[in-house]
């Protein structure tokens, strides 16, 4: 079972781990070439947060039925997969409702296997109506919307199994140890990305400036906006800055902490930059200083890297509601997790929305009434 926290570094080791990664990224990345998909910045981030959470969740398994639902959802429709393909690759967040039921269950192997594959299908094909309706609950300031929408899917299911008398078992599943092999590997990978693209933006940083000026509102595709070399830079300098915060504050480099810096970085050609993401961590670190838990605990480590979806907080309406939304989301996402028992493998796109939908009227009164 690969629901929440099951870092593959412990599970079966670095070699599996990066080999599982590698695979799945070639693999959706063969998608979009496959339906000649012009590449953008939804399409970067999409397939690095795939390849991030292929190290702790996603797996040759269970990805596929979720992308199964999908595509009958669109066969139903009678309109083009490649209408949805975006979902159903961010939909993959719901893939261990398959692995859960195909191993979790003790009935005979053909039931388990017929209930995970129902489970993943049928999740699958509810995603894109929900998706494109629980937009405007958050209006963008998520950008984990798949992720919001997938915790309220993974609650319904949760909930039909807990009436049934299924539980799963809590647990976190967390490898130390790696820093000397992970740390160089980043650093290298973010400092390439930076070289070449200042090489490809004629050997300078023209329009990164322009990119770290954007709020980053949820669908704000710095690919399409600006073109891809600045967005490149903008990735490796964001690259740099996760992974630089989470060896400051003596952060593990493993499955889960490594899917968290490439979702930044994969999410960083679609509306994370340094001046938005800056105030969301820095609310996370804030709460370290009033609340009862350190900022090398696991979940911290996961809420600072990923709680950066409400990076357009931070860049619509400055600093300081960065910060606060950084400061509420840490809570948040603390305590959400059990209406899906983990099921949902983006657990702070589910917080976040939620501190989103909140926050930002919120937020919205008080300015308005500040500029009367």
């Amino acid at each position: 079972p690969d629901y929440l926290v099951s870092d593959y570094f412990h599970v079966g080791g670095r070699g599996a781990s990066f080999l599982n990664s590698g695979i799945l990224t070639l693999l959706f990345t063969a998608i979009l070439v496959y339906y000649k998909i012009h590449i953008r910045g939804i399409s970067i981030a999409a397939v690095f947060t795939v390849a991030g959470f292929a190290f702790f969740g996603k797996n040759l398994l269970n990805v596929w039925f979720i992308l199964g639902g999908v595509w009958l959802y669109a066969w139903y429709r009678k309109e083009p997969f490649l209408k949805f393909i975006y979902i159903a690759f961010f939909g993959t967040a719901l893939a261990p409702l398959v692995s859960q039921l195909m191993f979790g269950l003790y009935l005979p192997a053909p039931f388990r296997i017929a209930a995970g594959a129902i489970a993943g299908l049928s999740a699958g094909f509810i995603l894109p109506s929900l998706a494109a309706s629980f937009l405007s609950v958050h209006k963008g300031y998520n950008l984990y919307n798949v992720g919001f929408t997938a915790g309220m899917v993974g609650t319904l299911y949760v909930s039909l199994f807990r009436s049934h008398g299924f539980v799963p078992e809590a647990r976190v599943l967390w490898s130390t140890g790696n820093n000397g092999l992970l740390l160089p590997m980043l650093l290298g990978m973010f400092l390439t990305m930076i070289l070449a693209g200042y090489l490809l933006n004629g050997r300078s940083f023209k329009g990164v400036s322009s990119i770290w000026a954007h709020p980053g509102r949820l669908l704000a595709d710095f690919v399409d906006i600006f073109d891809f070399p600045p967005t490149l830079i903008n990735m490796g300098v964001n690259g740099l800055l996760v992974t630089g915060y989470l060896l400051a504050v003596g952060g593990d480099f493993n499955g889960p902490t490594l899917g968290g810096i490439f979702t930044v970085v994969g999410f960083s050609a679609m509306g994370k930059t340094p001046r938005n993401i800056a105030p969301i961590i820095a609310g996370v670190v804030l709460g370290s200083l009033t609340k009862h838990w350190s900022l090398s605990d696991p979940a911290i480590q996961l809420a600072a890297l990923f709680g950066t979806t409400l990076a357009p907080i931070a860049g619509e309406f400055g600093w300081k509601a960065g910060i606060l939304a950084g400061y509420v989301h840490s809570s948040v996402v603390l305590y959400v997790g059990v209406l899906h028992a983990g099921f949902n493998l983006y657990n702070n796109g589910f917080a976040g929305g939620l501190v989103a939908a909140i926050l930002v009227p919120l937020i919205e009164t008080f300015r308005g009434r500040e500029t009367e």
